[in-house]
């Protein structure tokens, strides 16, 4: 790996993305709404910030996404669903990251091995969904795994080596998480990025359109 560009670059997972590519000495980018004014869900200023980027990039992150948004926790109940809130999660973690997609395929290679990667959640995975709840950000999650799944098999006729994945990260110790933590094993920043590079280091084109966790295991749509 040569290029990266972290999406998301000053949060929690991304910045310890960012600073682990950089102690390999990779050529690293970032891009991120409190440092450069990026917001990822007005596909004007998606265009701005890549549009103002040259490749070509064999790793693009997009560590961006929020499980609480303008104070609407996740819903414990049916009754708490609100089309504000689905709304908001939507935009932030589908409409986001899909757009980012888009304007970054131009920075990619179409020939060479690179990888576009997107951080996803467990819970977004409807086939191993077992406690329900969560509604919406459970939706936003289970559609962006979508839009992976579906540009996998877009992509792979221009990009052949490319890969293009959706990755669980586990429960990390940021701002994003630490109402939610309680009791579930957590683990540090730095070392949930180590843990998804590793995975990504060992992806193939032929893993291109999956959903790995933090462990490399493949996990159920």
């Amino acid at each position: 790996m040569k290029r990266a560009l972290i999406i998301g670059s000053s949060g929690g997972i991304g910045s310890a993305v960012a600073d682990t590519l950089l102690a390999r000495g990779v050529d690293v980018t970032g891009v991120s709404r409190s440092r450069d004014g990026l917001d990822v869900t007005n596909e004007a200023s998606v265009e701005a910030a890549l549009g103002a980027l040259n490749g070509p990039f064999d790793l693009v992150f997009v560590a961006t996404g929020a499980l609480e948004i303008n104070g609407a926790a996740p819903e414990k109940t049916l009754r708490h669903v609100t089309a504000d809130a689905m709304v908001d999660q939507f935009r932030l973690n589908t409409v986001g990251p899909s757009l980012v997609l888009k304007h970054t395929m131009r920075l990619m290679p179409r020939k060479g091995r690179s990888v576009f990667a997107a951080l996803s959640a467990r819970v977004g995975s409807i086939g191993d969904n077992r406690l329900g709840g969560w509604y919406s950000y459970r939706t936003a999650k289970a559609a962006l795994n979508q839009m992976i799944h579906s540009s996998a098999i877009e992509l792979a006729r221009t990009h052949k080596d490319l890969i293009c994945v959706a990755l669980h990260p586990g429960t990390v110790e940021t701002k994003f998480t630490e109402k939610y933590v309680g009791h579930n094993p957590s683990v540090p920043a730095p070392e949930a990025a180590s843990n998804l590079l590793s995975v990504l280091d060992g992806l193939t084109s032929q893993d291109t359109g999956k959903f790995f966790d933090w462990q490399g295991k493949e996990v159920p749509w």
